[in-house]
């Protein structure tokens, strides 16, 4: 990987899938995680680089000076042309955060960014991480969480298959048994992929 001294990688999985616990994980070995979503609320701050376009394009969800994000999501979340405008917006912002993260982080073995979607937001040079479980694995946990079938099913229809989330993976954390499991699966890959580990 030219230009950078370390590895990177993306790690990202559909919802319920466990991403989050895995990046938990990586962190708890002393490397550094870096949580897109966290930028994506950043950017949409009063002060955040994405704000002045977003609230230009959208007035209506601007409320007390803040952007109603839930208010933002129910307008783009069915209307694939509203989101790809929303993404045009926030998408450069929230990569140039990332980029600039990593940047500083240049003397860690490897440095992952937490991603909720296959974007390629970042540019080549990224080892694909995906963290997969089985869809009634995925769907428990999320009523674990108190979420409602209906908002499961909708969520994740908005997302990549199953399918399509192995398919774009360089490595797959499989995340179907306890949590002993996903960390023996994490420290297997961290072997793999971080060079002074």
């Amino acid at each position: 990987m030219t230009g950078h001294r370390h590895t990177r990688i993306l790690l990202s999985g559909g919802i319920g899938a466990g991403k989050s616990a895995a990046a938990r994980i990586i962190a708890a070995r002393g490397y550094p995680v870096i949580h897109a979503d966290k930028i994506g609320h950043a950017v949409l701050e009063p002060e955040g680089e994405a704000f002045p376009a977003v609230a230009a394009r959208w007035p209506e969800v601007v409320v007390d000076g803040m952007i109603d994000r839930p208010r933002l999501a129910e307008i783009v979340f069915d209307d694939p042309a509203a989101l790809a405008e929303l993404e045009s917006l926030t998408h450069p912002a929230i990569a140039a955060r990332i980029m600039n993260l990593v940047e500083r982080e240049s003397d860690a073995g490897l440095v992952a960014v937490e991603l909720p979607v296959l974007l390629p937001i970042l540019g080549d040079g990224w080892t694909r991480v995906v963290v997969d479980a089985p869809l009634e694995v995925r769907i428990q946990r999320l009523r674990d969480r108190g979420m409602e079938d209906a908002d499961i099913e909708a969520r994740m229809a908005a997302q990549p298959s199953r399918g399509e989330w192995r398919t774009a993976a360089d490595h797959i954390l499989k995340n179907h048994g306890s949590l002993r499991d996903l960390e023996a699966e994490v420290d297997r890959l961290l072997e793999a992929l971080a060079p002074d580990r």
